[in-house]
């Protein structure tokens, strides 16, 4: 087994846009495990606009302190094990964090068996924390019945892609908000969207004014900012927001102001509300049996943009917040026949 470790770890908190710099790209030896640990050899990781949270600041989790590892989801091996409840050669998924060897206790990493028969980059996506995320939030949160009109903003994201298809599978009415001509392309073409809006081309507001003449009875916000305004302001009577993400206010250096049109929250007694996933990990097995019938029958489609090298782990993050990647963002660390 190599004996250096390769890390990225937190050099100070970002200003704006993720950049290279936020990081410190180092070596270490690699550790060996104490009693109850496990040391997991990274396969793969997952990129995620949360991530800028943990980097910036205190949120649902600790911020990273500065010259930790960069924390991350991830898939690994397992290659040495003094805990009874992981053997050598396991292949688990947890948080890793931005490195080739991640020495962890499994109950502090949230370490846990990846199931049999599912490739890493299922796990890390409609399978895992992406998919729940889409299925938890939409119908636990949002509850869309049929006939509805389901809005989806950052809709060919990984998660928005995957709330899409879930409204269409309930009879819903789906439009689906993305950038540029390709993203809305794929909308309709392979997630099944009744509508797609360039945000960068189109006026939002006239469009949700056609695409939903009786309002928008649910909303599945992933950005926040202006496009969160626009629904607010065509909310149906009793109309539901369901905060996923605010991308779009990220890499903001001041102050962001709140929707201008909250109020109308009260004239069409809507409700909005946000949600954190962990809530529900818990539930995810009847998520997975559900998701798992929908992909094999065919109904449920994901794409991947798999990127490889863990020293180009800033750069990939940073893909996410210029609207490059295409589907859910992963990053190959290592081989599974590398990693044992």
């Amino acid at each position: 087994m190599p004996v250096t470790n390769r890390q990225w770890l937190l050099a100070r908190r970002p200003s704006g846009t993720v950049c290279a710099d936020d990081f410190r790209f180092t070596e270490a030896p690699v550790p060996a495990p104490g009693e109850e640990e496990v040391l997991v050899r990274t396969v793969m990781l997952s990129c995620d606009p949360t991530q800028r949270g943990w980097m910036a600041r205190d949120t649902y989790l600790p911020a990273v302190k500065l010259g930790e590892v960069m924390r991350s989801f991830g898939i690994g091996r397992v290659v040495a094990s003094r805990h009874p409840d992981f053997q050598e050669g396991q292949l688990v998924q947890g948080m890793l964090g931005w490195q080739d060897y991640a020495l962890a206790r499994p109950a502090d990493a949230a370490l846990r068996p990846v199931p049999p028969g599912i490739r890493p980059e299922q796990a890390l996506g409609v399978f895992g924390v992406t998919g729940l995320t889409a299925y938890f939030g939409l119908l636990e949160v949002g509850r869309p019945a049929a006939g509805e009109a389901v809005v989806v903003s950052a809709a060919a994201g990984a998660t928005g892609s995957v709330v899409g298809q879930i409204a269409k599978l309930k009879g819903c009415r789906t439009v689906g908000i993305a950038g540029g001509a390709e993203k809305c392309r794929r909308l309709t073409a392979a997630y099944g969207y009744d509508v797609a809006i360039d945000y960068k081309a189109e006026d939002v507001g006239a469009r949700l004014a056609e695409a939903c003449p009786g309002g928008v009875d649910v909303y599945f916000d992933n950005v926040g900012g202006e496009i969160l305004d626009a629904v607010l302001a065509r909310l149906a009577l009793r109309g539901r927001v369901v905060l996923c993400g605010g991308i779009s206010q990220y890499d903001a250096t001041g102050p962001v102001p709140g929707p201008r049109n909250y109020l109308n929250l009260v004239s069409r007694r809507g409700r909005m509300e946000g949600f954190l996933v962990l809530d529900y990990l818990h539930r995810a097995p009847e998520a997975v049996r559900e998701m798992a019938r929908w992909v094999g029958q065919g109904l449920l489609k994901t794409d991947v943009d798999v990127q490889r090298g863990l020293e180009n782990a800033p750069a990939v993050l940073a893909r996410l917040f210029r609207g490059e990647n295409q589907g859910k963002q992963l990053l190959a660390v290592a081989e599974l026949e590398d990693a044992g």
